[in-house]
């Protein structure tokens, strides 16, 4: 069952609430105030775990490591040979 988050226009208290998909959203606060809760929308967090994915295989820190570290020497720098 997913977890939502309401926060209150008047009072600004955010609450955590279980609910099915299904059910309705909340509208009425703790505070009294009428219809004015909304839900907030909240990031999820992913995980790419194996192969297969861009961002496992083709790490970016190792070519841009190598690409900071030119002294424009054309011996030892493959950019600077070319």
């Amino acid at each position: 069952m997913p977890i939502y988050v309401y926060e209150c226009n008047k009072c600004k208290k955010q609450i955590e609430v279980k609910q099915r998909i299904t059910e309705d959203p909340l509208t009425d606060c703790d505070c009294g105030a009428k219809n004015s809760l909304n839900r907030i929308i909240q990031p999820t967090a992913v995980m790419f775990k194996g192969s297969g994915f861009h961002i496992n295989d083709y790490s970016s820190s190792g070519s841009s490591s190598k690409e900071s570290n030119c002294s424009g020497d054309t011996n030892t720098c493959n950019k600077c040979s070319d």
